[in-house]
């Protein structure tokens, strides 16, 4: 148990021999409040927009079931995670921008999503496999090849 001190309490008038010396509450220590469950669902959608902050990676977005879905660099990757007691593996299916030197960015994007959902979440990220499923290209890009 850790204790907590309280020294802003008023005089008590109606006991002339208490004094308003700090008193001691006692309160359960941090370790015994219970437990965080973080859903599968939840990493997924962590793991994506931590990869999408990574300024030349996105996702595809429009489309039904995959049909018509274009890429879009706004757009947050698809992920998968596979979570086992504090470990996770993560699957993400990314977008890149043209041109850009691929393994570069997607190493960038493995240890920005290593690093920083370990420290968002407590769970330690152990594998970060990459599908590129697109390159973007910006639309002066796209009307200059023509």
């Amino acid at each position: 148990m850790t204790t907590t001190d309280v020294t802003d309490r008023p005089a008590d008038t109606q006991n002339p021999a208490r004094t308003d010396a700090p008193v001691a509450i006692p309160r359960p220590a941090l370790t015994g409040r219970g437990r965080l469950v973080i859903s599968q669902r939840v990493m997924e959608q962590l793991v994506s927009q931590v990869a999408s902050e990574i300024t030349q990676a996105g996702g595809t977005s429009g489309g039904l079931l995959g049909i018509g879905a274009h890429t879009d660099l706004s757009a947050r990757p698809a992920a998968k995670v596979e979570l086992s007691g504090q470990q996770a593996s993560v699957s993400l299916d990314i977008v890149l921008g043209y041109p850009t030197p691929l393994a570069a960015t997607t190493d960038r994007v493995r240890r920005h999503v290593v690093t920083k959902v370990t420290a968002l979440s407590g769970v330690e990220v152990t594998r970060v496999d990459i599908d590129v499923v697109g390159l973007h290209l910006a639309t002066e890009q796209r009307e200059a090849l023509r």
